[in-house]
Order: C-alpha cells, then sequence, then structure tokens
C-alpha cells in the first residue's frame, strides 16, 4: 500500500515539473515576442524621421543674428543745481508732456530745512492734539480726508503720486492747525508755528530748481554721452569703423545719472547694424524687413539708410516704431534680422525633386508612391513653403484640362519621402 502511494506521488512530481517547464517555456516565448515587437517599434521611430515626414504648416525665415547700435531723437536736460543732487518726479519710462516738471534738484540745505519742517510738524501735531476736545465737531472731516490721503500715499510707488499725495497732507495739516490756532487758548503758539514753517518752506521751494520737458516723449535717466552723435539726423556721419570705435559692450545697460536726465521720441528708433550677406548688397532704401528682439518679440522695420561699407559688408539703419521702451536701457544689442517670413505647407529641402525644370514631392499613402507637383513659395537651407498651382498656372505649364482634374494634390499631414528615388515611382 505504501509502495502504491510512492508512486502515485512520484507521477504527480512529475507532473508539476512539466507544467512547470511548459509554463517557462511560454514565458520566455512571450518575453521573446515583446521584445521583437519593441524592437521594431524602435527602428520605426528611428528609420521614419529620415525616410518619410509629415507635411505641416509651419513658418518659414531667412533671418541672420546681428549686433546692432540703437540710434534715438532724444534731447538730454539739465540744470544749474546738478551738484545738489536729483530728485525724480517722473519714474525711467514713464511719459511726460511738453513743459511738465519730470524731475527737480535738491536746495543746498534741503537737508536741514527739511527736518526744521518736520521737527515743527510734531510741535503743531502736538498742541493740536491737546486741544482737540475743544472743537472736534469742526476739524472732524479734516481729519477723514487726512486720512483718505494716508491711505492712498500708503498704496502707491509713483514718485509723482507720492509727491502729489503728502502736499495734500501737509495742506489739511496746515488747514487743521489754523482752526486750531482760532479757537484754542494756544492759537497765538500754533499760529507762531505755522508761520515759522510757512518760511521754512518758502526757503526750500525757492532754493530748489524745477526741470521741464522741453517735449513729449518718454523720460529716462539713462544718459551716456552719446545723445547728441547717435541721431537720427546724422546717419551720413555713421561708419562701421566709428561704431566700432565707441567699445561698446553688447547688452550692457547704461548706468542712471544722478545730474540729468532726457526726453526720447516715443514715436521711433533706429538699429544700426552691418551685414555681410548677399540680402544686405541687394537691400534697397524703403525695403520692409522685421527684427527680433530679446524678448522675442517680432516687430516690422523699414530699411532707411544704407551705405558700403566695403566689397563684402553693408551698414544697414533699420526704423522701428514699436517695442521702444524695450531698447531705453541699451546702446548696443543683439537681435534677430529677418528678411523675409512666410507661412505655408513646410517640408525639407531634401523631398524636393526636380524633372524638366519642374519641382516634385513624392507621397506616400500605404506604401503606395505618387509624384506630385508642387510650387516652391518660399525657402532657406533647410526647409521650403510649399503651395499647389492653381488650375490657371496650370494651364499656362501646357497640361489639358483632362490633366488637370486628374491631377493629385498635396495636402496638410501627408506624408512624403526623403532623398526620394524617381526610379521607383509608378
Amino acid at each position: 500500500m505504501e509502495q502504491k502511494d510512492t508512486t502515485k506521488k512520484s507521477r504527480i512530481d512529475i507532473k508539476k515539473a512539466k507544467q512547470k517547464q511548459i509554463s517557462k517555456s511560454v514565458f520566455f516565448a512571450l518575453l521573446l515576442i515583446i521584445a521583437f515587437y519593441f524592437l521594431y517599434i524602435i527602428y520605426l521611430l528611428v528609420r521614419e524621421p529620415t525616410d518619410i515626414f509629415r507635411v505641416e504648416e509651419g513658418k518659414l525665415y531667412l533671418e541672420e543674428s546681428r549686433v546692432g547700435y540703437v540710434i534715438r531723437d532724444e534731447v538730454v536736460v539739465q540744470g544749474n543745481n546738478y551738484k545738489n543732487g536729483m530728485e525724480q518726479i517722473k519714474s525711467e519710462g514713464e511719459k511726460a508732456a511738453k513743459n511738465e516738471i519730470i524731475f527737480r534738484y535738491y536746495s543746498k540745505n534741503e537737508e536741514s530745512l527739511k527736518t526744521q519742517i518736520t521737527e515743527l510738524d510734531a510741535k503743531i501735531q502736538e498742541t493740536v492734539k491737546s486741544q482737540t476736545d475743544l472743537y472736534y465737531s469742526d476739524i472732524k472731516l479734516i481729519e477723514d480726508q487726512i486720512d483718505r490721503e494716508i491711505e492712498k500715499l500708503n498704496q502707491t510707488t509713483d514718485i509723482s503720486k507720492l509727491t502729489e499725495y503728502e502736499k495734500q497732507i501737509m495742506q489739511l495739516i496746515d488747514k487743521k492747525a489754523k482752526i486750531v490756532g482760532e479757537k484754542s487758548p494756544s492759537g497765538s503758539y500754533i499760529e507762531q508755528l505755522n508761520k515759522q514753517r510757512t518760511n521754512l518752506e518758502k526757503e526750500l521751494n525757492e532754493g530748489a530748481e524745477t526741470i521741464k520737458a522741453p517735449k513729449s516723449g518718454i523720460v529716462s535717466y539713462k544718459v551716456d554721452g552719446l545723445e547728441e552723435t547717435l541721431t537720427p539726423g546724422n546717419f551720413s556721419a555713421i561708419s562701421k569703423e566709428y561704431l566700432e570705435n565707441l567699445n561698446l559692450k553688447t547688452g550692457k545697460t547704461i548706468a542712471t545719472s544722478d545730474e540729468c536726465g532726457k526726453i526720447i521720441d516715443n514715436f521711433e528708433a533706429y538699429i544700426a547694424t552691418i551685414s555681410n550677406t548677399k540680402e544686405s548688397k541687394e537691400a534697397k532704401v524703403g525695403d520692409k524687413v522685421s527684427v527680433r528682439l530679446s524678448n522675442s518679440n517680432e516687430i516690422d522695420a523699414e530699411i532707411t539708410y544704407i551705405s558700403q561699407e566695403n566689397e563684402d559688408e553693408t551698414l544697414l539703419i533699420l526704423k522701428i516704431d514699436k517695442d521702444i521702451e524695450e531698447l531705453l536701457n541699451y546702446r548696443k544689442i543683439s537681435f534677430d534680422l529677418i528678411w523675409w517670413s512666410h507661412i505655408g505647407l513646410r517640408v525639407p529641402n531634401q523631398s524636393i525633386v526636380e524633372e524638366d525644370g519642374l519641382k516634385y514631392v513624392i507621397r506616400n499613402r500605404a506604401g503606395y508612391l505618387s509624384k506630385i507637383l508642387v510650387k516652391i513659395k518660399k525657402q532657406n537651407d533647410k526647409y521650403s513653403i510649399i503651395t499647389n498651382y492653381t488650375s490657371d498656372e496650370l494651364k499656362e505649364l501646357g497640361y489639358t484640362s483632362t490633366q488637370i482634374t486628374n491631377m493629385k494634390n498635396i495636402s496638410i499631414y501627408d506624408e512624403i519621402v526623403l532623398n526620394p528615388d524617381l526610379s521607383k515611382v509608378k
């Protein structure tokens, strides 16, 4: 009986071993299939970009990276008291109207006068506070006004508004002090303090010098001494040698002056650059181009001046009328000069073949190759913008109505062959 049980157990172990072996074989077979599948996918991923290209809409440029010198119509403004230091009324980049105050020079004893005025204000406030109960109902409105002006003062960083709010607050404080002076027993003392304060403020204002804008434009305190030489009225004096002798560093920010400011024409600015391309040699005054600044904005530009520096290099001066504020901090910049840009069906140049003077691409649909006539709209070193011929254009090329009707067209998302072999196309 024991021998029979042992035989039965042995058979079960053999059966389990066979099942285990079969499971391992199936597992390894599945791994092999999966591995071959992934290898195939990787092959397609590697192969397809070099063999097939999917047609998509894109933008094509003919551009060159250049260094440019910023030319502006700008007027430097400086007063007599420039050694005293200055206070900006209009902030950097803010616009000002003609004859509007843009900054002021401090008076000779400004700090001392301000300290005395502050001390008097404290004495006046202390005296006024001690007399509040006598006339509370009369000045409550003024105190509410002061609180509102202080709240405005705390919520702004605009220098011109800060000055305006401070002035209004001081006027309200003076008004409050006068009411106290008229109604309180200590009125003569407050009146005396107010008179001292008025005299000090008069001395402060008379000693200061305010500077007004000679014309409307953008206010800037970035002054580098080139404002009177790099001007729109002086293009003929600009040359490659002159620009290089300025020894300016590309992208360096112009230092802020604490002695003067300037007003810049906010309608247009200019960029002078040297180019050695075929396009620059063939350019004409009045040609429309584009520039791409460091903020990546593309803006329209016009060639306003051309000078052939030598056999290879051309001086171009471009006029722009947008993003002028972006250039306020700089005199020498890096930018992209865009000769043209075009939007359409973009394809690699190696997908285009020529036959009998006409251009073709080879379309691949499920392995069926078709030769399709296309017209090149624009082309640079790597890509072309293509389109289909119109019926009238095809007739001019000699195609019949039947041929035109049966002609295949290229469309977005079509797959085309790179480096095609025409001998394999039916």
